[in-house]
């Protein structure tokens, strides 16, 4: 097992299960009782509510161990920002993607004035552990006064037309925010943000630029690393 990999002592069922259903949870739009659905042909009888509790805690351990196997970002990051109501309420997710749109960090904030962007800025950098070349944004006045402040070595360029990456890289988060009908409250969201970030986007490569045999070797790879990082690699399957 992983020296990362959660514990699962006093666990009813053993890591692979645990994995499989938050695998399945975050990979794709489900909601809980449609995870919980199909597990009884696998010999698994476990209920929605288990599978919540699993994701909620496991589902940040697997995002956390996949992002210390990712390699180094590159020298550029983009960052983007845009609204979401949570409870009626107008709050903002900030986003940091890397030169290759791997996600790099998100925040959920009920701001965005400069502080929001100096308390994002802080963290982006403790997180990645790396100072970029180059920051990308669109031309918030916040962002600017954030960057003079927190890393003025750095190249700052705002423009619109430049950060089609981290506008685009929205695009999942909101689809499943769709099926999910929102979040209930900011610390939901950040909960299932932080590690639908981190697990998603591990199981989708850039396919249309593989070859399909390329694609099967890489998702066997991914699918290798994914069973070191939970615990599950070298367990019997229950199937």
């Amino acid at each position: 097992m992983d020296s990362a990999s959660p514990s699962y002592q006093g666990h009813r069922y053993p890591a692979e299960v645990i994995s499989h259903c938050v695998w399945r949870y975050f990979h794709f739009p489900l909601s809980f009782r449609e995870v919980e659905e199909p597990m009884p042909e696998r010999g698994v009888i476990v209920s929605y509510e288990t599978v919540r509790r699993w994701c909620a805690t496991s589902g940040q351990a697997y995002a956390a161990g996949l992002r210390r196997r990712r390699p180094w970002p590159g020298d550029t990051g983009h960052l983007d920002e845009v609204f979401v109501r949570i409870d009626g309420e107008l709050t903002y997710r900030w986003r940091a993607v890397d030169a290759d749109g791997t996600v790099l960090d998100i925040l959920v904030q009920d701001r965005r004035d400069t502080a929001a962007v100096r308390r994002f800025f802080r963290r982006l950098l403790k997180k990645t552990r790396a100072v970029p070349r180059v920051v990308v944004t669109d031309k918030l006045r916040s962002y600017g006064a954030a960057h003079r402040e927190v890393m003025p070595s750095v190249e700052h360029r705002q423009s619109k037309y430049l950060n089609k990456r981290a506008e685009n890289s929205h695009q999942p988060t909101r689809q499943r925010e769709r099926v999910m009908k929102g979040f209930r409250s900011v610390g939901a969201a950040q909960r299932f943000l932080s590690a639908f970030s981190g697990i998603s986007p591990h199981f989708r490569p850039h396919r249309h630029l593989m070859t399909a045999s390329g694609h099967r070797a890489e998702m066997t790879v991914r699918f290798a690393l994914w069973d070191q990082i939970t615990g599950a690699a070298n367990l019997p399957t229950t199937a």
